[in-house]
């Protein structure tokens, strides 16, 4: 063969080995996603790389956060009941309402009696008075602490325990803002008490048990006198209700009162940043 016969041979050769790696590496790779690595613990020869096919195998997208409603869904035709902050015992209330499960002076920090007589109240509250408190609370039959601490149960029941707990003398369900529907029109009020009659039936409350019979109908809701107006409900009653994320919570009725009102505080927090920052000194804070 002649020297130029050979010489143009080889470059063929080369040309086909060249093409031939050219156009079937990517049919290796059965997966655009799939990792190319180095097998650690065996002999390499010639430094070929080996694939990994769990490393990138194909996933599904990653699960979405769930909607705040969806964490907290409603817990439908609920007996709802109205009781009112310093009731006084009935036969089907045996417990009076001067102090709550997790305030020894309720009426007192409240501002006085509660009186649910609409004859009496005016725009949502009592006329006599203006309370001291949110006049938009209500009570659900679970009570998360114990004579010390917290009931046992209460971190792993709580769904938010761990973010809202400040330590062993500090309820993390008191002040807990609540979406109370009845119809087409829903209240918000802040979970203040326990009840009613029961104050560890955790399994309804942060469950999917139904309330437990009672002296009033099975309720497993009692609701202040401002919800109830603002509903329009009877004394004894059948409402929808949730736990919301104060984020949730529209501006109301229930966003004016109360030293204990979520929208109270953030108010005066925000006035108190302002003035702190008038100051000679102070951190300015441009609106």
């Amino acid at each position: 063969m002649k020297p130029g016969t050979i010489t143009h041979t080889i470059a063929v050769l080369l040309s086909s080995l060249s093409a031939l790696f050219t156009h079937s590496a990517p049919a290796a790779l059965t997966d655009v996603n799939t990792k190319v690595t180095k097998k650690s613990g065996e002999k390499e020869r010639g430094n070929l790389l080996t694939i990994d096919p769990y490393a990138f195998a194909p996933q599904s997208d990653p699960p979405k956060p769930a909607a705040a409603a969806e964490r907290f869904p409603w817990k439908k035709e609920i007996v709802t009941t109205v009781f009112w902050i310093g009731e006084k015992p009935t036969a089907n209330n045996p417990v009076p309402n001067k102090s709550s499960s997790w305030d020894k002076t309720w009426t007192q920090s409240y501002g006085g009696f509660d009186n649910p007589d609409p004859a009496t109240r005016s725009n949502f509250i009592p006329v006599k008075f203006t309370p001291k408190q949110n006049p938009f609370y209500c009570a659900l039959p679970y009570n998360d602490k114990a004579k010390e601490g917290h009931r046992p149960e209460a971190p792993s029941v709580v769904p938010w325990f761990k973010q809202a707990y400040q330590g062993p003398a500090v309820s993390v369900c008191k002040g807990r803002w609540v979406a109370i529907r009845k119809g087409d029109r829903v209240a918000y009020a802040q979970w203040e008490d326990a009840g009613p009659f029961r104050t560890d039936h955790w399994q309804y409350v942060f469950g999917n048990e139904r309330p437990k019979p009672n002296l009033n109908k099975g309720a497993g809701l009692d609701v202040s006198p401002a919800v109830r107006d603002y509903l329009g409900m009877k004394d004894t009653d059948v409402t929808d209700w949730k736990f919301v994320e104060f984020s949730e919570v529209p501006r109301g009725p229930w966003a004016r009162l109360g030293d204990n009102n979520t929208f109270v505080q953030n108010k005066r927090k925000a006035s108190t940043a302002l003035v702190e920052g008038a100051k000679p000194g102070g951190i300015t804070i441009v609106p």
